[in-house]
């Protein structure tokens, strides 16, 4: 499972990667708050700031990198050590480590800071929470099923 993660947070960084200005665009439309609810009195949280659109989308950019990498090195860690239930544990850090940082990057950044600072829910044009409500659904998933320890079968 968190191989599979793996690879959808590399398909997603590598996506952003190759078709940059795809999700850029809606990066600036998140930042600009140019897509919501006309005469919001909220509009002065607005960042209408080129540079800062760029940098920030580079840190999502290099946030997904992370989580991709992470969950690669921990998944293949527990693969190695499927059978060695205390080492299988010990192999699980990185992969939490991975799923906890893209639980910080869907939620906390898609949406709260997206979804409720810049009123990306307003938005029929550049509105990504459902998207990453599903992420973060399935994040938890994987962390709840990683908590739990492996134990030796006795026979």
């Amino acid at each position: 499972m968190v191989l599979s993660f793996a690879l959808y947070a590399s398909l997603v960084a590598l996506g952003n990667l190759t078709d940059y200005d795809a999700n850029f665009f809606f990066v600036t439309h998140v930042l600009t708050m140019d897509t919501i609810f006309p005469g919001s009195r909220s509009l002065w949280r607005a960042v209408a700031a080129p540079g800062i659109h760029h940098a920030a989308y580079g840190l999502i950019i290099v946030t997904e990198i992370a989580v991709a990498i992470l969950c690669w090195i921990g998944g293949l860690r527990m693969f190695r050590r499927v059978k060695q239930p205390l080492a299988f544990n010990q192999a699980k850090a990185m992969a939490i480590l991975g799923l906890t940082l893209g639980f910080l990057l869907w939620f906390t950044g898609f949406m709260a800071i997206g979804g409720e600072w810049f009123l990306m829910w307003q938005s029929e044009v550049a509105n990504g929470q459902q998207a990453a409500f599903r992420l973060v659904v399935i994040i938890l998933m994987l962390l709840v099923y990683l908590a739990q320890p492996d134990e030796e079968k006795r026979v």
